[in-house]
Formats: structure tokens, C-alpha cells, sequence
């Protein structure tokens, strides 16, 4: 670690301490992720593992990079390039983000997963509680990307609304927020929901807004792209791709 000269604490989780530092040998801000082991009896956590092994795959340009890996007794370090903007402090400090050239990266791959067999059996407790798919807050143990692409809804609508659209403070708060703006799904709306875990026939009976209303800042063609993101049912949900190739994004240039 003697190539690496911290300069300050910039974050800190469940698993470690996030520092902005410097390489001595190239004079290059990066930023150096330690992940404590000591209270570890199984050695390294799942989540560093998954990140690691991830990062080392994904190479793209709104893809964190990760430059170095290194173990030393009790701790690992992760050496990843350093980006200088956290989005929500840019959302919150820069009402036009919406419309900002800005370039995002993603971060924090701790819980992500590869996958090859689109539909696995997972745990209950993924994801950001406010950015959690109604799948998974019924308790659905199979679920697979469209529970990414619900993420990404909740965090469209909060990125043109300046605020969370779904700020739950528990399970059952969260589904309600989403009810009270999505309608209280049923079989007519989302066949089988009736046969997730969670699911109960009590649930108050709410009506669908108009996205409009709930999202009023964001043109027509967002509305659509928006709506089919937060679609109930996960098989009817928008894919990634079709996303990327929507009307909304047709005069914007991707990153390769």
C-alpha cells in the first residue's frame, strides 16, 4: 500500500471506509476502498467478491473502473478511478441535472450478481428499499433484470422531480407509496400477483394516477418511456435494450 497516499474519508458502508487518495507513481487522484475483515470468520464478504469479479469483466464507459486489487492482513483495498460528483449531491445542488451533459458512472456493484439463466432464485432483501421492485417487496424468491429496470424508473422520475418518487420507510410503506400512484395491482393488472408471498387480498384498493401529475416537469415521450419502466408485471416491463432504443433517447449520444 505504499504506492497509495490518502488524503481524505470520503464515504463509509457496512463493509468499509471509502478514502480519496493519490498513486505516487503517476501523481493520479483515485479513489481506495478498504473492506474490513476482522469481524469475518468466512473470510472475504460475498460483496467484495461480487464486486471484484464483476468489475474485472465490465468495461465500459459508465462503468466505474476498478485499477488494482490489494490484500494485506485483515483488509483489502480496491483502487478505482476517482470520480469527482456524487449524483445525488449533483441532483440536489443542480435543478437542471435532467437536462445536464453530465457524464454517470456506476458504482458500488456489492450486491449485483452476473447472470446467465434469466429467472434464479434469490433472497428477500435486495436493493435500496426505495428503489425496490414490487416483486420483490411481495416476496418473490425469482426474480432477474426487470427488477434493475424498475431501479432505474424510480430513479428517472427522481432525477426530473428533484425527489424521491417512492421514499418508503418500511416494506409496507413502500408499497403503499407505490400503490397510492401506480393502483393496487390485482389479477387483472398483474396476473398472479395474488399467489406472491406477501401479497394479501386487504391491501386498500387505490387508483392509478396520471403519470403527469406524479411527474410533471417530464415531456410526453419520457411519460411513455417512464411508464413502461414501472409496468407491474416484470414480464411486461421494458428490457434494458428497449430502453436505450426508445424515441425519448433518439437525439442522444450514447457512451460506448
Amino acid at each position: 500500500m505504499e504506492q497509495y497516499e490518502k488524503v481524505e474519508k470520503i464515504g463509509e458502508g457496512t463493509y468499509g471506509v471509502v478514502y480519496k487518495a493519490r498513486d505516487r507513481a503517476t501523481n493520479e487522484t483515485i479513489a481506495l476502498k478498504k473492506i474490513r475483515l476482522e469481524q469475518e470468520d468466512e473470510g472475504v464478504p460475498s460483496t467484495a467478491i461480487r464486486e471484484i469479479s464483476l468489475l474485472k469483466e465490465m468495461q465500459h464507459g459508465n462503468i466505474v473502473k476498478l485499477h488494482d486489487v490489494v490484500h494485506s492482513e485483515k483488509r483489502i483495498w480496491l483502487v478505482f478511478e476517482y470520480l469527482d460528483l456524487d449524483l445525488k449531491k449533483f441532483m440536489d445542488s443542480c435543478p437542471e441535472f435532467a437536462k445536464s451533459p453530465a457524464l454517470i458512472k456506476l458504482a458500488d456493484f456489492g450486491l449485483a450478481r452476473a447472470f446467465g439463466i434469466p429467472v434464479r432464485t434469490f433472497t428477500h432483501e435486495v436493493v435500496t428499499l426505495w428503489y425496490r421492485a414490487p416483486e420483490i417487496l411481495l416476496g418473490a424468491r425469482q426474480y432477474s433484470t426487470p427488477v434493475d429496470v424498475w431501479s432505474v424508473g424510480c430513479i428517472f422520475a427522481e432525477m426530473v422531480n428533484q425527489k424521491p418518487l417512492f421514499p418508503g420507510d418500511s416494506e409496507i410503506d413502500e408499497l403503499f407509496k407505490i400503490f397510492r400512484v401506480l393502483g393496487t395491482p390485482n389479477e387483472q393488472t398483474w396476473p398472479g400477483v395474488s399467489s406472491l408471498p406477501d401479497y394479501k387480498s386487504a391491501f386498500p384498493r387505490w387508483q392509478a394516477e396520471d403519470l403527469a401529475t406524479v411527474v410533471p416537469n417530464l415531456e410526453p415521450l419520457g411519460l411513455d418511456l417512464l411508464s413502461k419502466m414501472l409496468r407491474f408485471e416484470p414480464n411486461k416491463r421494458i428490457t434494458a435494450r428497449q430502453a436505450l432504443e426508445h424515441e425519448y433517447f433518439k437525439d442522444m449520444e450514447m457512451v460506448q
